[in-house]
């Protein structure tokens, strides 16, 4: 019996007792791991998923943490100001040995599924940014009480007018009460101090 199992971009047909190099996994040497990602298995009565096969999955144990062969990268500018550089690279993976194909009951196996292994630092900070955004955004539309014709400001004409408006101020009173953090949060258009302390005297009528 075999598998066609899908991990770090890649297709693999394997089968138990098979030793891979897959791209680098979150798991130490001697782990157990499980790839849930099977598209086939094959046999005596193949089956193809959709893309993948229902409680299909291949077990299998961690031998070590290792790196690929060097690959160099070497670029040269020929012209009068010519330069090179040369740039090698080692890609990080992991060694694994194929025990186990299961045809159904992945999800009750109780072994941990094999997931690659990010940068430490990247995941977190991508992931608090757009909130944060999300809410500085979320809040200036509270503000706004009825709409105003922004280009009455003194260096705002249609284009940053339009812009202002896609970000939820439609208003002089919610341009005014921008605070610092979301007049940083907004990516559309660079709000400007005089912006807001025209907006705070046409506000106030």
């Amino acid at each position: 019996m075999f598998a066609v199992l899908k991990t770090g971009g890649k297709q693999y047909k394997v089968q138990a007792g098979d030793i891979l190099r897959v791209e680098k996994l979150a798991a130490d040497a001697g782990e157990k791991v499980q790839f849930n990602d099977v598209l086939m298995l094959g046999g005596d009565a193949p089956v193809v998923g959709a893309p993948f096969v229902d409680g299909a999955a291949v077990q299998a144990d961690v031998i070590e943490q290792i790196k690929g062969d060097k690959v160099i990268n070497f670029v040269k500018r020929r012209r009068k100001h010519s330069s090179k550089r040369t740039v090698g690279h080692r890609q990080k993976l992991t060694l694994v040995k194929i025990t186990d194909i299961l045809s159904s009951g992945a999800d009750k196996s109780g072994i941990k599924a094999a997931t690659g292994s990010a940068p430490a630092g990247e995941a977190a900070p991508a992931a608090k940014k757009p909130a944060k955004k999300a809410e500085a955004k979320a809040e200036a539309p509270a503000a706004v009480a009825a709409a105003d014709d922004l280009t009455a400001l003194n260096g705002v004409g249609p284009a940053a007018a339009k812009k202002l408006n896609e970000a939820g101020i439609e208003s002089f009173a919610a341009l005014a009460a921008l605070s610092d953090e979301q007049i940083t949060a907004i990516e559309t258009v660079k709000v400007k101090p005089e912006w807001v302390e025209q907006a705070k005297e046409l506000a106030k009528g």
